[in-house]
């Protein structure tokens, strides 16, 4: 099975904690990007008829859909070694077990054998007090890199980069000064405390998107939130597009007002920044994340199409999206990966963050995780007039 897209929520157990406290941006993205979490060393590990069953004590994070690291398998039957490495959990049959599709002979599988949630396999070349830049590992990629930085509570700034010498010093940046001084803006918390709050966070080598719900430690009806990014997207331009590196961000300092022109919102401004035309000139260029249906509202509370379900086959109405300069005149210039939007209205009535749905049409042999992407504060009470439903791609490939 392909392992390359990496699923994370703070709803699996034992998952990192995002919260209003100076370095737990950081904490998440070391996790999920670079290291992995929650090493559990296994009772037993069995294969039975093309099933690997994983045994354990306690608690472990992974989830159906999600990649776990597997270690340590030292005997068993002929090719044992190759259950090491990445595999993608399809099934969760007990409390301490989870279960993975393999082709190897049926038998016990012996060693001092761990299994954690596998991390996306992103390097962290620099890194200073609650600062760090992170870099795709993948030969493929355009090599840019994501400063972050998180000495703040409630937010993080957040800055784009063609190349950096240590974690202060960097060329090529996006933003650059001009255009927002400082970086642009994620939102950790509405409230300065260690309150966690809820995030998904769905990667590939390449790229990751990151959906925040800020104002849930105000309240729990408070669920909706933003979707941003960094990486490399899918460049559309033939030959190559040794720019299509994209930062989504906000220009708003306040949290709970960070929905600006997120990855599946209304695109009020060009906040979706590259380091360069297409044309690899220039310096960095602002861009905005629109459907292939051709509307700019919110993913969810769309009426391009009518409400959800359908009225005429009941259907969910799929789309993805794309970068481009301009809101109405632009073509495309590259594909976001992974996100998935809809353009009908009244999905927050029928879908909430981590909602898993199966594909259909084009996207058929996946399975969706549902996000709420909000045109509102994201310290109120969600309507579906504000709030709508987006979707992201936790098979993969997404390239």
């Amino acid at each position: 099975m392909d392992t390359s897209v990496k699923y994370f929520t703070s709803a699996m157990a034992n998952a990192p904690v995002l919260s209003g406290t100076v370095g737990s941006m950081i904490a998440l993205l070391d996790a999920c990007l670079k290291d992995g979490f929650d090493t559990k060393t296994l009772t037993s590990l069995v294969v039975v008829g093309g099933v690997a069953t994983a045994t354990y004590t306690g608690t472990h994070a992974s989830l159906v859909d999600g990649v776990v690291q597997i270690a340590g398998v030292t005997g068993g039957p002929a090719g044992f070694a190759g259950l090491n490495g990445e595999q993608k959990i399809t099934g969760m049959p007990g409390a301490t077990t989870r279960t993975f599709a393999t082709a190897l002979p049926d038998g016990t599988y012996t060693g001092t054998i761990t299994m954690k949630v596998a991390p996306a396999g992103w390097l962290k070349p620099f890194s200073g007090t609650n600062l760090a830049a992170y870099k795709s590992a993948d030969v493929a990629s355009t090599g840019m890199l994501l400063r972050v930085d998180d000495t703040a509570t409630t937010q993080c700034r957040v800055i784009g980069y063609e190349a950096m010498s240590d974690v202060n010093t960097g060329a090529g940046p996006f933003p650059t000064t001009a255009q927002i001084s400082g970086g642009g803006y994620w939102p950790k918390s509405t409230v300065a405390t260690s309150a966690p709050v809820a995030w998904v966070l769905v990667a590939d080598g390449r790229t990751f998107l990151i959906h925040i719900a800020p104002g849930l430690p105000q309240s729990p009806s408070f669920m909706q939130g933003c979707t941003r990014g960094f990486g490399d997207a899918i460049a559309l331009k033939p030959g190559g597009d040794a720019f299509a590196c994209f930062l989504s961000h906000s220009v708003q300092p306040g949290s709970a007002s960070m929905y600006d022109s997120a990855l599946d919102g209304t695109q009020a401004s060009g906040y979706a920044v590259f380091p360069r035309s297409f044309a690899g000139v220039g310096s960095a260029a602002q861009h905005f994340c629109l459907p292939y249906t051709g509307q700019n509202i919110l993913s969810g509370a769309d009426s391009t199409f009518g409400s959800f379900p359908s009225l005429v086959d009941g259907s969910l109405k799929l789309s993805r999206r794309y970068f481009a300069t301009t809101v109405t005149t632009a073509p495309p210039r590259a594909d976001c990966p992974g996100l998935v939007s809809s353009p009908q209205t009244l999905l927050f009535d029928s879908f909430r963050m981590n909602d898993r749905i199966p594909g259909a049409g084009a996207f058929a042999g996946r399975t969706l995780v549902a996000l709420n992407p909000t045109q509102a504060s994201m310290s109120g009470t969600p309507t579906t007039g504000n709030t709508g439903a987006s979707f992201v791609d936790v098979t993969g490939p997404w390239r």
